[in-house]
């Protein structure tokens, strides 16, 4: 096998464990929305915001957004 050869195979072998690392992390809630919606549904029912964040904090707000 030839040293280009080699090196290709190494350099693909590791793009594909990052993507295959990727996949559940980052591709599949995006193609899967109405399923993480409707989680985020359930597990945050009853949950006032005032509640749990603490006093003080500033909620962020878009600079670029028009008034």
């Amino acid at each position: 096998m030839s040293s280009n050869r080699r090196v290709v195979l190494i350099f693909g072998g590791f793009l594909t464990a990052v993507a295959a690392a990727f996949y559940p992390i980052f591709f599949y809630p995006l193609a899967h929305v109405e399923d993480y919606k409707k989680t985020q549904s359930v597990n945050r029912a009853g949950i006032n915001q005032a509640d749990v964040q603490p006093t003080g904090v500033k909620i962020w707000s878009d600079p670029f957004k028009s008034k």
